[in-house]
């Protein structure tokens, strides 16, 4: 059992760790499209107060999705070192930060989220973006520990378990959006809080089946999950240093995208609908990118752990050449049928006629977005997380003044808005790549 945990380099072996991934990252694309879809028949500019809110906790969210790519390098590097009692340690000192994250983001939501909005969107948006975001953050907690899961099956390569886990909550928001939107099934009509009351509970739903699915599989035996609940503080300061500058990456790099959407709402109400649809897409589009880049962060930190750094660089470079040209297949289609896939949302000609040249710049970014976030999420599997700090604020320096510049100084189309995609990704790019190159990551220990 012990060397299972060990990892090659090899295409199959990169495939058979990314491919189940992929799919349980597809899956809640695939919601957050239906999502859409419901929100968009409520008429125009629900889909643009959804993009407003959803960035809002997707600042939240991905906080939770740092701590978990810092766990999950600390848990595969003990997975290379045949160190398996120190998993159920690292898991359950997780479990206990992530709450206490979770209480700091829904005390934030109540207290400081109002002064935030009041200012910058129109009152009639404020009232709705406020009432669903007093609903929606109390799935933060739920969403927190569903996260964990990520990093201890795919630390220990047991990514193939991620899709039970998925598959129960995007049934169960799809179902849940469907009756709790409309008033259909027997439920009470909400509107566009039913969307929100909805994700919470589906939150829920997909954390109680990961956990028996855990259970389930005899990984709390294995890696001695919950063995003992008394609190470890050299553990949790293991975690912090490694996922600290994890987490302000992400915050900073949303809380820009934040900024965007704020300069946006400036534009009216069909800029918002046009964002909020590339920010979905770009998600539901980038789904083997980013199971490639989960997938990096593991074999990287796995491979260190065995002792063979000077595999690192070739698995990168066959992890990057994956995940472009699977890329390359969405990208085709997307570029020729743009105008078809934004109809499938919205038949409005006017929502088309903006929507068809942001979405081909948006397929243009995500080839860049394809390689980028490989070589960024090398740098996290190697250990040096304040790397991907100063990587990550150089970029979103340049990436606010261009959005700010363009929109706001110039005020040039939402074209031009997104064209800082470009800016974002290939800075990324050159700066990861760079310190990958430069072998500086050799000998660090996590």
């Amino acid at each position: 059992m012990k060397d299972d945990l060990k990892l090659g380099i090899s295409y199959k072996q990169i495939l058979e760790m990314s491919l189940p991934i992929s799919f349980a990252i597809l899956v809640p694309q695939f919601n957050y499209l239906i999502n859409s879809f419901f929100l968009a028949k409520l008429g125009v500019g629900y889909l643009g107060i959804s993009g407003i809110t959803g960035v809002y906790y997707l600042i939240f969210s991905v906080i939770g999705f740092a701590l978990n790519n810092g766990l999950q390098a600390l848990i595969s590097r003990r997975a290379g070192q045949d160190k398996l009692g120190e998993i159920g340690n690292l898991f359950t000192q997780s479990i206990y930060i992530t709450l206490v994250i979770a209480l700091l983001g829904i005390l934030t939501t109540y207290l400081a989220a109002p002064i935030i909005f009041k200012g910058n969107i129109e009152p009639a948006l404020f009232n709705q973006s406020m009432g669903f975001l007093s609903i929606r953050i109390w799935g933060l907690p739920f969403l927190y520990l569903y996260q964990m899961r990520n990093a201890l099956l795919v630390g220990t390569n047991q990514s193939k378990l991620l899709i039970w886990g998925t598959l129960a909550e995007t049934i169960s928001n799809v179902v849940l959006d469907y009756g709790l939107i409309f008033g259909n099934l027997g439920m009470p009509k909400l509107g566009f809080n039913g969307a929100a009351y909805a994700s919470v509970i589906a939150e829920f739903i997909g954390m109680v089946v990961v956990f028996g699915i855990i259970q389930a599989n005899g990984m709390n035996s294995r890696f001695g999950l919950f063995k003992s609940w008394k609190i470890d503080l050299d553990t949790i300061k293991k975690i912090l240093i490694q996922s600290s500058p994890l987490i302000l990456q992400y915050a900073i790099s949303i809380i820009s995208w934040e900024f965007f959407f704020i300069l946006i709402a400036h534009d009216g109400r069909l800029a918002m609908d046009v964002s909020q649809l590339m920010r979905i897409l770009f998600g539901f589009f980038g789904i083997f990118i980013w199971s490639f880049a989960a997938t990096t962060n593991t074999m990287v930190s796995n491979v260190i752990g065995q002792g063979k750094s000077r595999l690192v660089i070739p698995l990168v470079y066959r992890i990057s050449k994956l995940s472009l040209g699977l890329t390359l297949l969405i990208f085709i289609p997307v570029m020729i049928f743009s105008k078809n896939l934004l109809m499938m949302v919205n038949t409005d000609i006017a929502f088309i006629e903006m929507g068809t040249p942001v979405l081909r710049i948006v397929a243009v970014a995500i080839l860049l977005m394809s390689v980028s976030t490989v070589w960024l999420n090398a740098v996290t599997g190697s250990g040096n997380t304040v790397i991907n700090l100063s990587i990550e604020s150089f970029t979103i320096m340049l990436y606010c003044i261009y959005v700010y510049y363009v929109m706001e100084v110039k005020n040039l189309s939402l074209t031009w808005g997104w064209g800082s995609e470009f800016v974002y990704w290939s800075t990324i790019m050159i700066l990861s790549f760079l310190y990958m190159r430069t072998g500086k990551w050799r000998g660090k220990k996590v």
